[in-house]
């Protein structure tokens, strides 16, 4: 189908065309829709930020409410990623001098959502920028040596899961400490950037858009002589996230064997359930270490109600996360923080049945 006027090329329109597409899983179809939105003029940007970016949205709610498999989530996605590279490749771009300086874009160590910094890579080449874009699980290591060997004029790091804030974080202060400002921005630093002001990054940006926006406008460079950032998390002081960070595959085993001997449904369980139960778990307790890094309950919490409601879209007992958080709970006795950020945890969730049925 040729795209035309109309909704050829209104957002909402190509929004609902590509997700069709991308259900689908016809990627002739869906690049061919996205190319020729771009040919009968629609902007590359909107195309980017609005209608590409809005299809993976989408995709991610659908898994989130069981309507699609995890294998039917990676197909949607690799689909919208080969849409993203037939843009960038459906002209060349210029490969003389750019008159706006160059900029290095990355995920932090571990974050493999790398589609949202792809985005803004794209944005700002589109915007004369020259952008080296590392992908995803770029090692600190690696980045401060590519760093080394192009001086950008800024570091863009992306994060969307929030337990990669302590990566995030050595990440900040090991590229502040060559004398190159960084700017960070998904959903791992929060709706409002509070994690980036704790990190101290030296910009936060909310989207792609507002990014490019900051970034025309200038990012000075960091001090080199600042504190080591560790400094400005007293907090850290207690040990509590080491020791819940250390002894995560300890406190995992610990609580399925516990688990077993509390929860009979769990005996019928098969091995994948099994594994899939030890996975939660795993989760649970990387949310509740990386809620003490940065000493905010509700991180934590924001996670257990958002885990509760996954596991009732899936038909799993939402009271059996209570008891797992009791569990947990359990074996972290000592920990005076993590104690509490738990028991907040706990209160958010909803009642189980039968304490309803008392009342």
């Amino acid at each position: 189908m040729t795209a035309g006027a109309g909704s050829g090329t209104d957002p909402k329109a190509l929004s609902a065309r590509l997700w069709t597409a991308v259900v689908a899983r016809d990627e002739p179809a869906a690049v061919r829709m996205v190319t020729e939105a771009a040919d009968a003029g629609a902007d590359e940007e909107t195309l980017l930020l609005d209608v590409v970016a809005g299809v993976q949205h989408r995709v991610g709610e659908e898994w989130a409410a069981d309507r699609i498999s995890v294998a039917e989530e990676h197909a949607a996605s690799a689909i919208t990623d080969r849409v993203v590279a037939a843009l960038a490749h459906r002209r060349p771009m210029p490969s003389g001098p750019h008159e706006r300086g160059r900029i290095t874009v990355a995920c932090v160590d571990g974050e493999w959502h790398f589609l949202p910094a792809r985005l803004l890579a794209e944005v700002l080449v589109r915007r004369g920028w020259r952008v080296d874009f590392l992908g995803a699980r770029t090692s600190t290591a690696h980045l401060v040596a590519h760093v080394h060997r192009t001086n950008p004029d800024a570091v863009l790091l992306s994060a969307s899961i929030p337990t990669h804030l302590p990566a995030a974080h050595k990440a900040v202060t090991a590229v502040q400490s060559v004398g190159v400002p960084v700017m960070v921005g998904g959903a791992a630093f929060g709706p409002d950037g509070r994690y980036a002001r704790l990190i101290q990054a030296d910009v936060w940006a909310p989207d792609a858009r507002a990014a490019a926006d900051r970034l025309a406008r200038g990012v000075t460079a960091p001090r080199t002589d600042r504190r080591h950032r560790a400094d400005g998390l007293p907090h850290l002081a207690d040990q509590e996230y080491t020791l819940v960070k250390g002894s995560r595959t300890t406190l995992v085993r610990q609580c399925v064997g516990d688990l077993d001997e509390r929860w009979p449904a769990m005996r019928s369980y098969t091995a994948a359930q099994r594994e899939r139960t030890a996975e939660d778990l795993a989760h649970i307790v990387d949310f509740l270490a990386t809620a003490l890094y940065v000493d905010d309950a509700d991180l934590f919490t924001t996670f257990i109600t958002w885990s509760a409601g996954i596991l009732t879209a899936r038909r799993v007992p939402a009271h059996s996360l209570r008891l797992g958080l009791g569990i947990l709970a359990e074996r972290l006795h000592d920990l005076p923080r993590a104690l509490t950020f738990l028991r907040t945890a706990v209160d958010a969730l909803p009642e189980p049945p039968a304490h309803r049925q008392r009342r």
